[in-house]
C-alpha cells in the first residue's frame, strides 16, 4: 500500500467546509462538555480538526517507526502536502486563521518527524552492522583468540613460588670462583644432571 498521508483527512475537512459550505463558521459552538468544576467546556469545529490532526499525526508516527515502511513515499507525499498546506494557508483569506495555522504546523511535524525518525533508524543500522548481533556472538567473538595470537606459543605456566624464589635467588648471584693457585676444571660434554 503506498504511503498515504493521515493528515490530509483533517486538511481536506477543512478545505471542503471553507468552499463548500461558506455559511459554516469554524468558531460555532458545536456542543458543551460538562466539567467536574461545573463549568461547561465549549466544543468547536476547529477544536475537533485540531484533536483530530493530533490523533493522526501520533498515527502517522507509530506508522513511521514499523519496520518495513515505505519511507521515501510517506517522506514525499508529507513534503507535498506541508507544501500545499502552508501555500493556501499564505495565499488565501480563508485559511489565515490559527486552527488552519495549527494544522499547517501539525502537517510539518509529520514530515520532520519522518525525517528524524529516518535517520535515527540508519544510525541504529550501522550501530547493528558493526556489533555483534548477539550475546552469544559477543561471547564467542571474546573467547576466540586474534589471528594473531594463534601463532604464538602459548605462554609458559606460572611456577610454583619456591621454584620462582630460588631461581631469582641463583641467578643473582654468580657462579663460585676457583680458588687462587688450584687448576680450573674443565667441564666435559657429558655433565652429570
Amino acid at each position: 500500500m503506498v504511503g498515504f498521508p493521515l493528515l490530509l483527512i483533517p486538511l481536506a475537512v477543512y478545505n471542503i467546509i471553507a468552499f463548500l459550505m461558506p455559511s459554516v463558521s469554524f468558531t460555532d459552538v458545536l456542543f458543551k462538555v460538562p466539567m467536574i468544576t461545573g463549568e461547561a467546556w465549549p466544543v468547536t469545529l476547529a477544536d475537533l480538526l485540531l484533536a483530530l490532526g493530533v490523533l493522526l499525526l501520533l498515527l502517522e508516527v507509530v506508522k513511521g517507526a514499523r519496520p518495513g515502511a515505505k519511507f521515501l513515499m510517506d517522506h514525499l507525499l508529507s513534503l507535498i502536502l506541508f507544501g500545499a498546506a502552508a501555500a493556501e494557508f499564505v495565499l488565501w483569506p480563508k485559511f489565515g486563521n490559527s486552527t488552519f495555522f495549527l494544522l499547517v504546523l501539525l502537517s510539518m511535524a509529520d514530515f520532520l518527524g519522518g525525517i528524524a525518525q529516518r535517520s535515527r533508524r540508519r544510525i541504529a543500522y550501522v550501530a547493528a552492522e558493526t556489533a555483534p548481533a548477539s550475546r552469544k556472538a559477543r561471547r564467542q567473538q571474546a573467547e576466540t583468540p586474534p589471528e594473531d595470537a594463534m601463532f604464538e606459543p602459548a605462554p609458559a605456566a606460572p611456577a610454583s613460588s619456591a621454584r620462582s624464589v630460588a631461581e631469582s635467588v641463583l641467578m643473582d648471584h654468580p657462579a663460585p670462583k676457583p680458588a687462587p693457585g688450584t687448576a680450573p676444571e674443565i667441564p666435559s660434554s657429558e655433565a652429570p644432571r
